[in-house]
């Protein structure tokens, strides 16, 4: 049996942080997608999602440097689960993407 895990998001990055780990640059944004459809009674609805990805640096990825807020991006990686204890001592889970490819796109790919 074959295991896929495999996702892929296009839409505007959000907040962008951008950190050296060890000796490899890491960068850590939000990623926001929308999904347009109609209620029954045909009211438009917005649903508005926010992602939280990872893309360390690598030949797949552009210069991390170019990451910005509104910049509209494609990704491709895979989806990772993450536990952690938050101030108050409770454990939270969370899912991020880990990036295994980036690409910025121009202003006629996006829709």
């Amino acid at each position: 049996m074959d295991h896929i895990n495999r996702i892929e998001l296009q839409g505007r990055i959000g907040f962008v942080r951008t950190n050296i780990v060890g000796d490899t640059k890491v960068s850590n944004f939000s990623l926001v997608t929308e999904h347009l459809y109609k209620t029954r009674d045909g009211g438009a609805v917005n649903e508005t999602t926010w992602h939280y990805i990872v893309a360390w640096d690598s030949k797949e990825m552009p210069d991390l440097d170019l990451f910005t807020k509104g910049l509209a991006v494609n990704v491709i990686g895979r989806l990772r689960a993450t536990r952690y204890t938050n101030a108050d001592g409770t454990e939270k889970q969370m899912y991020e993407v880990v990036a295994s490819k980036v690409r910025i796109l121009n202003e006629e790919e996006v829709s």
